[in-house]
């Protein structure tokens, strides 16, 4: 572990769970910060492990997932530049509830859960922006419900392209962040089901090509949120939601 840059301190200020605190409680939370480098799939904590600290993610990915009592993988979410996670752990001083590797190269800052405790006691808006973030957590993690049981695998894959791109309109190419396992674990498919779906998104201009995907016009991705049900030669049904008949010659993307 290192002491954190100039750089790192700078970005650690500008995360939501920091937003609105003075800059004199700012400089005494990030006082004791550490930095850590991980490589990819190295792991950061483990499941059932005790909870030391909470962490912000200044370069790469980090996935949060549960083991299954069958040994499988069920990916949580998936963090990144920017983000913060496990904050929770901070008022409960238990458990981590999953386990936490390196999806790439990164680098987080770590700030120790028993700091964090002592300078809530001497100044209470720390708490307030803790609580803050916890819940806009729960929000994020009740929208990601929402998508896995009212959306189709193929609004899914549009939806999480779209998250990649700040293209509005036009053609754009998107880098895709992490392999396309991770991809289909976070997005609540199965492998084979991503790779269905990519497939059949050729036919309305959207083209993966290894890591990358080539959109004709990023509006056509918003469109298949929109509308699960897509005709080929890019004619779009965007009718109300609710029981439809299929239209002739239309491709159902699910």
């Amino acid at each position: 572990m290192t002491a954190p840059t100039s750089a790192d301190l700078a970005l650690a200020s500008q995360i939501p769970v920091f937003s609105g605190l003075p800059p004199k409680a700012l400089q005494v939370l990030l006082a004791q910060a550490r930095v850590i480098n991980l490589r990819p799939n190295s792991t950061l904590f483990t499941q059932g492990e005790p909870a030391t600290a909470f962490f912000i993610i200044v370069e790469g990915w980090i996935k949060l997932y549960r083991v299954t009592p069958a040994g499988d993988e069920a990916v949580l979410n998936v963090f990144g530049k920017g983000q913060s996670f496990a904050e929770a752990v901070t008022f409960t001083a238990r458990n981590y509830p999953a386990m936490a590797s390196a999806v790439t190269q990164t680098r987080i800052i770590m700030i120790p859960v028993d700091h964090v405790t002592e300078c809530i006691r001497k100044m209470p808006e720390i708490a307030i922006a803790m609580i803050a973030s916890t819940s806009q957590h729960l929000h994020l993690m009740a929208g990601r419900i929402e998508q896995l049981t009212a959306q189709s695998g193929t609004q899914r894959v549009a939806d999480f392209l779209i998250s990649l791109t700040p293209c509005v309109r036009g053609p754009c190419t998107i880098e895709l962040p992490y392999d396309k396992s991770l991809i289909a674990g976070r997005l609540g498919l199965k492998p084979e089901s991503l790779s269905r779906v990519f497939a059949k998104l050729r036919s309305v201009g959207i083209d993966v090509r290894a890591s990358d995907v080539v959109v004709n016009d990023i509006a056509t991705l918003r469109g298949l949120v929109a509308s699960e049900r897509i005709r080929p030669r890019n004619h779009f049904n965007f009718a109300p939601s609710g029981p439809r008949r299929p239209a002739d010659n239309a491709i159902v993307l699910d």
